[in-house]
């Protein structure tokens, strides 16, 4: 299981990807706002994100059996990933969770 220190790093990114200008631009975003940007395009962005922190992980990986990587740098990208793979599935449930609670809603 992922540290609370690297758990909250990765919100942290997850957040400065939404916007690295702050909160109000991140409503910005999720609206549509000036920039052009939408709650769509925001996930595809973080999914991107997720992907390329695995791929960096799986070189990281491949460098230690080559004999070019350190231990260290390897089990921080590997955390970094398993900390970004746990941050999406958070936010899976969550969305799957909000759906839920909206079919139970009477029309």
């Amino acid at each position: 299981m992922a540290s609370p220190i690297a758990a909250t790093n990765a919100y942290a990114a997850m957040a400065r990807l939404a916007d690295p200008s702050g909160a109000a631009g991140v409503a910005k975003s999720i609206s549509g706002g000036a920039d052009g940007g939408s709650f769509g395009q925001m996930l595809s962005d973080a999914l991107h994100s997720v992907a390329e922190t695995g791929r960096r992980s799986d070189a990281q990986a491949r460098g230690m059996a080559q004999g070019k990587a350190d231990l260290v740098n390897v089990v921080t990208a590997v955390s970094e990933t398993e900390v970004a793979i746990d941050a999406v599935v958070a936010v899976r449930d969550r969305v799957i969770q909000a759906y839920e609670d909206i079919m139970k809603m009477p029309i």
